[in-house]
């Protein structure tokens, strides 16, 4: 082969890049199997046996969760979240939390629909109560929150979702009026996007969807996107927490995170920042966490925090607002995963 036929350093990384987003997860767990049947053949063999047991049983769940993303899409139900935005300040904030608690969006449509919000002037007390709720639950995450963590801890987590988005509202809507959090949007970010044209056009929804060849297809593109998501992110889990079971002590982990006093919330809401993989992936490895001894308020610390501050929203976050906003996403976002943990510790104790 000659040289003029080799693609341009710039081409091949565009390439890997492309594969890395498309595959890179399935590339990791596949590494990681790889070296378990190098060092530990019966290890890897033993992870394999408890990932396809683990995933079978989350499977009802699993579909379900699907089903609700691919409908939610299908009919246009995302687009009621602008009837969150409008109205009285209290009102305002109440609807946002509880629609960033509820609703399908999923993270690249959130970031547009916040710049959308802000840049046509919408109260920032009710963009940062949705934009705090938002990635801690929805009604797929719900769903499998119950079949990995239980009925008690899925709904525990929406009522912190929800108290975060309130919490966080109110501080940003008191501030506000102190005059500390005019003009919050850095300078040439506009209200474009996918996620901006659901607020500025709403369109009505279509609960009977499968009338339309359309929406039908919509449904079944939607469908097939989440399960591969999923699968995905969920067989990285259950592989990572197979491992964490077979090589992690549980006294270590009683130690560090079990009890019941204020350091290991604390802990779990510091260590969720930087060791969140992914919402759902991360659901897994709490409940492999709280098997071996950990305090169930550090486990809600862990699952909230780490939605919130996860990598790629906070990125997302700082290209979007000024310093002065993001910092206050952070301190709200921390203090309330660590108030939740706190709170549901107290509760389980009772």
């Amino acid at each position: 082969m000659s040289d003029t036929t080799l693609p341009p350093p710039r081409a091949a990384a565009t390439a890997l890049r492309s594969v890395w987003r498309k595959h890179g997860v399935w590339l990791v767990t596949a590494a990681l199997l790889i070296l378990l049947a190098v060092f530990d053949r019966a290890q890897a063999a033993a992870s394999v046996a408890f990932t396809i047991d683990a995933l079978a049983g989350t499977a009802p769940f699993l579909v379900l969760s699907i089903g609700i993303a691919a409908w939610a899409t299908a009919t246009g139900a995302d687009n009621l979240i602008a009837r969150a935005f409008t109205g009285q300040p209290a009102v305002m904030i109440g609807l946002a939390a509880l629609a960033g608690a509820l609703s399908p969006f999923c993270s690249c449509g959130v970031i547009p629909l916040i710049a959308a919000l802000l840049a046509m002037g919408v109260p920032l007390s009710a963009v940062m109560a949705f934009w705090l709720a938002s990635p801690v639950m929805d009604p797929s995450m719900f769903v499998l929150t119950t079949g990995v963590l239980g009925l008690e801890f899925a709904i525990v987590k929406t009522m912190a979702a929800i108290g975060l988005g309130l919490m966080g509202g109110w501080v940003a809507h008191l501030l506000g009026r102190a005059g500390g959090l005019s003009d919050p949007l850095r300078e040439g970010i506009g209200n474009g996007g996918c996620g901006g044209a659901k607020l500025r056009n709403p369109k009505s929804v279509v609960w009977r969807f499968w009338a339309e060849p359309e929406r039908r297809a919509k449904f079944g593109r939607e469908a097939l996107s989440v399960t591969l998501f999923l699968l995905k992110w969920l067989t990285l889990a259950f592989v990572l927490e197979s491992l964490m079971l077979a090589f992690v002590p549980a006294e270590t982990i009683t130690g560090l995170l079990g009890g019941t006093g204020l350091g290991p919330i604390l802990l779990g809401t510091l260590v969720g920042v930087p060791a969140y993989l992914n919402g759902y992936a991360a659901l897994p490895l709490v409940g492999g966490l709280v098997a071996q001894g950990m305090a169930p308020g550090a486990g809600l610390a862990f699952l909230v925090a780490g939605g919130v501050t996860s990598l790629p929203a906070a990125i997302a976050v700082w290209a979007l607002v000024k310093p002065r906003v993001f910092a206050l996403y952070l301190a709200l976002s921390l203090a309330g995963a660590f108030g939740a943990g706190v709170l549901f510790q107290l509760w389980s104790l009772a």
